[in-house]
């Protein structure tokens, strides 16, 4: 048996937790957040089931639904209602080839994957952290609001400082975004780690709003629309039809709509009624509903998202150079590829690799 720390509590971090308690590793796994999932959070709400964060994961993910598997919530997933999208060109909506929209959204997944959509768990991708946690719970030291503020060499052992304690560890898995991992490690590898914080990352807000069926005269009869670079306000990208692409979302009579934008740092700022006004203004012009939404939720990603350019690919791979034999792993989207698949399959291939 081996003392492990996991650094971050999302999905990542949550399945080394659980797969190394479940070879008999004294786990603790500390999250600096009021609660885990990181961008994996579904409210449920008024019959409503809303994701604030990632709505899904690639079709074809066998890293998802072997996780799934071992949870016991396999027959919990379920996939898209319809694969047809739509694009908004300024004057109105035009269908889209299979695949065409994730293209124009940069969704950075493998080729192969285009066109097959995605998969979901039935009451949301929160049913994934719940089932972790639940299992985590009886075996696992989880700690939130916990943040890391030290790492420091002792000889073979590892000393985290974590929330109001220090404690020594054989190994330490961190978890986390890639600029949070460069204030930790920059301490005690200098700029090799302290090079991640120029990385690249992007910030994203998510308005979902809650119509009455009837008031939304258009069939709804897609996953949703993106929206041409030329036609975009306010950095409006895209827009979701979630209770038409994804059941059950939305109770009878409503239609969930979700709305993607790419914000500025001043905009990151505004409150909750400037980003539903700014959302209901660009479904207005889209598709003109006779009456307001009843409900709105609002999501803030603010440098969530990491840009995998070469830059990035490099900081990373010197980084693990250096930090080999150290017992120290990055494991997850920020260091190994973008969304819910990567992050699991670099989370499996850290725990494989970096036994202790």
């Amino acid at each position: 048996m081996a003392k492990i720390a996991v650094i971050g509590g999302g999905l990542a971090g949550l399945s080394i937790a659980f797969w190394r308690a479940r070879v008999g590793d004294e786990v603790t796994l500390v999250e600096a957040k009021p609660e885990l999932g990181g961008q994996l959070c579904t409210l449920r709400d008024a019959g409503f089931v809303v994701e604030q964060g990632a709505e899904g994961f690639v079709a074809g993910s066998e890293a998802v639904a072997g996780l799934a598997e071992e949870l016991g919530i396999a027959t919990s997933v379920v996939g898209q209602l319809t694969q047809k999208s739509y694009a908004f060109d300024g004057q109105g909506l035009h269908e889209l080839a299979r695949g065409e929209a994730a293209q124009f959204l940069g969704f950075q997944v493998p080729r192969r994957e285009l066109g097959h959509g995605i998969r979901t768990f039935r009451g949301g991708m929160g049913e994934m952290v719940s089932a972790l946690a639940r299992v985590l719970g009886p075996t696992v030291d989880l700690r939130v609001r916990s943040p890391a503020k030290g790492l420091t060499l002792r000889g073979e052992r590892l000393e985290l400082t974590a929330g109001a304690g220090t404690h020594e560890f054989e190994r330490v898995f961190v978890a986390t975004g890639a600029h949070a991992a460069a204030r930790l490690l920059a301490p005690v590898f200098g700029d090799v780690a302290a090079a991640l914080e120029r990385s690249a990352t992007l910030s994203s807000v998510t308005v979902s709003l809650a119509y009455r069926r009837a008031a939304i005269a258009h069939p709804l009869d897609a996953t949703g629309f993106v929206v041409a670079e030329d036609a975009q306000l306010d950095g409006f990208r895209a827009c979701t039809f979630t209770s038409s692409k994804l059941a059950p979302r939305a109770p009878e009579g409503h239609a969930l709509l979700r709305a993607f934008f790419r914000p500025s740092a001043e905009d990151l700022a505004l409150d909750d009624a400037a980003w539903t006004a700014r959302a209901v203004r660009a479904l207005d012009r889209v598709l003109a509903p006779t009456d307001g939404p009843e409900r709105a939720w609002i999501a803030r990603w603010p440098a969530a998202l990491p840009v995998f350019d070469d830059e990035h690919r490099a900081r990373v791979a010197a980084l693990e150079a250096t930090l080999r034999g150290t017992g120290i792993v990055l494991a997850g989207a920020a260091f190994h590829g973008s969304g819910i698949d990567a992050a699991l399959k670099s989370a499996r291939r850290a725990v494989e690799e970096h036994s202790v």
